[in-house]
């Protein structure tokens, strides 16, 4: 017999596919007009991907997928959801995915004014401190409001009026469900966590730019030193090795994406040694940058 809890979570997952089948790119990942909601669809095993992900949720509505955060390794399955409350490389890998049944997962990015809204307007809860990413079974309100976002996707004309109201519903669920303690941190501006996004986000748009530790802590408002340690302590890295990897990411879709050389890549990044960008290309990928660009070249041949 199905239960209602099943039947809701198979109209999801059909909705979900529907919409990636219509409209995911050669990568599998839909980017949906629903500001900061994406979908994933992939019908293959996956190589290892290296990304650096903003605050999110994400749902696996089908598939296994395998993540290393720092160090932490999570197992993604069916019915469970992702939360990551800081800006944190990860290494990623779809474990579990065919043909027949392809993984499929949804993400939404987490609205930091709106937590601070419904966290301001919410009677007082506990707080887990010290807790950036963590897996739990997905609730059936999350579900819900899910598969809400998914059906306004058929109505377009719709989301401008009603978007905002469904993120904030779900951050509501999210608030006060299973995800709640780890994420109302997020909800006090002047928190730690709050301040280091503040110069993440200052990597994310000049990280091919030189960076001091004085430069980022004063845009996140603190000092040198108690930057540096709050910042190794959220992202699990220091701030130059944060810096290191956005660029080697960066560089790496130049190559894959754009067909960049992997001279070009290194300097449109920032690197001024071709012979340092290969170490460290090799050391964080596994193998040289070469090897990348002629796959991409090999590809292209025999497409």
């Amino acid at each position: 017999m199905i239960t209602q809890n099943q039947n809701m979570n198979n109209l999801l997952l059909n909705a979900v596919d529907h919409y990636a089948q219509a409209h995911a790119d050669a990568a599998g990942v839909a980017i949906t007009p629903f500001d900061g909601l994406t979908i994933v669809r992939v019908t293959a095993p996956s190589e290892l991907q290296h990304s650096i992900q903003k605050p999110l949720v994400c749902l696996v509505l089908q598939g296994v997928k395998h993540v290393a955060i720092g160090t932490q390794a999570l197992s993604l399955s069916p019915g469970d959801s992702m939360l990551i409350t800081a800006d944190l490389p990860t290494a990623s890998q779809i474990i579990t995915a065919s043909e027949q049944e392809p993984y499929l997962a949804l993400a939404l990015d987490l609205d930091l004014q709106v937590i601070t809204d419904l966290t301001t307007a919410m009677e007082a809860a506990p707080v887990q401190a010290g807790v950036s990413v963590q897996t739990k079974p997905t609730e059936k309100e999350i579900a819900t409001s899910a598969l809400r976002m998914m059906e306004l996707l058929a109505r377009p004309e719709s989301i401008p009026i009603l978007q905002a109201q469904l993120v904030r519903e779900m951050h509501y669920w999210l608030l006060v469900g299973q995800h709640g303690p780890a994420i109302r941190r997020l909800g006090w501006p002047d928190a730690h966590i709050r301040r280091v996004a503040r110069a993440v986000s200052v990597l994310r748009t000049e990280y091919a730019k030189p960076l001091t530790v004085e430069q980022l802590a004063a845009s996140a408002g603190m000092s040198p030193s108690s930057f540096f340690n709050h910042f190794r302590k959220i992202t699990s890295l220091s701030p130059l090795q944060f810096q290191k990897q956005l660029r080697l990411i960066e560089a790496r879709r130049l190559m894959l994406a754009e067909g960049s050389s992997a001279s070009h890549a290194a300097f449109t990044v920032g690197y001024e040694s071709a012979s340092q960008f290969t170490r460290e290309y090799r050391r964080m990928f596994g193998r040289p940058p070469a090897q990348d660009t002629q796959e991409v070249k090999r590809k292209t041949h025999t497409g």
